[in-house]
């Protein structure tokens, strides 16, 4: 389920929004987007994937449980990583370029 979106590092950018299929964001003028429609979310991970700056933080977990807090997000874009995912993220991207 969508968790977060870091305030700190969304540049506003609003590809999350675009990527969502289930309309799960609300673009903002000028900040991030709303996690408008969270119980909409089918944890597909796109969100996370598609976002250029690690600003999403999605987590497959019982929506029960307490969301976590910002700071306790460790590894924004872990699910990325593991996935070997780099499309629409230039920093992936370079850093796989230099360890290949």
């Amino acid at each position: 389920m969508i968790e977060l979106i870091s305030q700190d590092r969304c540049t506003g950018c609003n590809v999350c929004v675009r990527a969502c299929p289930n309309d799960v964001f609300a673009a903002r003028p000028d900040q991030a987007p709303a996690i408008a429609r969270p119980a909409d979310c089918h944890t597909c991970f796109l969100c996370e994937l598609y976002c250029p700056v690690d600003a999403i933080y999605v987590a497959p977990h019982d929506p029960a449980t307490p969301r976590p807090e910002e700071t306790h997000v460790i590894q924004w874009g872990s699910y990325a990583r593991a996935s070997g995912w780099t499309k629409g993220r230039p920093q992936l991207a370079k850093a796989e370029a230099r360890h290949a």
